[in-house]
């Protein structure tokens, strides 16, 4: 399988960077290859082309997110612990890799249908994720019994999305990190209905 070895990892990241730096239609495979260290026909031993590639990153980098994410919240008991990693993580990660956030937050959403539609397909575990703590919040009577699961998750990845787009968009000049604490309170009383 071509996802174990270091080339495919060293393109992915190399991909990262490149698309970050230069936009996603100027980040032209060479480019890619120039910044992995590698010949432009490696390249294609691992990727059909460059939305292959965009592709492939997404899927690479959201997997690990979100299992880490998955094992780091098992370690809290209530739905307001784990609400609170989930935002702090999803916030840390994109905080360490400003690259991988300009990438997920701005370049990824100018591509086409079809790999939009590659991209929900990844996106649609992350937000489980969030809607197993909504009903786990629900269900031990921490979030109010009448919670709209379902509008409930938009919300919470919604806000967490804006939140680092707004980021980015200001060239990271604040931290990220320092917001989970408010974003998580605004949430978690919304959802109690006190």
């Amino acid at each position: 399988m071509q996802r174990n070895k270091p080339k495919y990892h060293q393109i992915i990241d190399a991909a990262v960077v490149a698309i970050a730096e230069n936009g996603y239609h100027q980040a032209q495979v060479s480019k890619i290859a120039r910044q992995a260290g590698v010949a432009d026909g490696t390249i294609y031993l691992y990727f059909k082309n460059k939305e292959d590639i965009l592709i492939s990153l997404f899927q690479e980098k959201m997997g690990t997110f979100i299992q880490k994410t998955s094992e780091i919240i098992e370690t809290k008991q209530t739905a307001a612990e784990q609400l609170e990693l989930l935002v702090q993580n999803h916030f840390g990660l994109l905080a360490e890799d400003p690259h991988l956030a300009v990438v997920t937050q701005l370049e990824l959403r100018q591509s086409n249908k079809e790999l939009r539609l590659k991209i929900n397909e990844v996106l649609k575990s992350y937000l489980q994720l969030i809607e197993q703590i909504l009903q786990k919040g629900v269900q031990n009577g921490e979030f109010n019994a009448a919670l709209n699961i379902r509008l409930s998750r938009q919300m919470v990845f919604g806000t967490l999305d804006e939140m680092v787009t707004t980021w980015v968009m200001n060239d990271q000049k604040y931290s990220l990190a320092a917001s989970a604490e408010e974003v998580t309170r605004m949430l978690l009383n919304g959802f109690s209905g006190r």
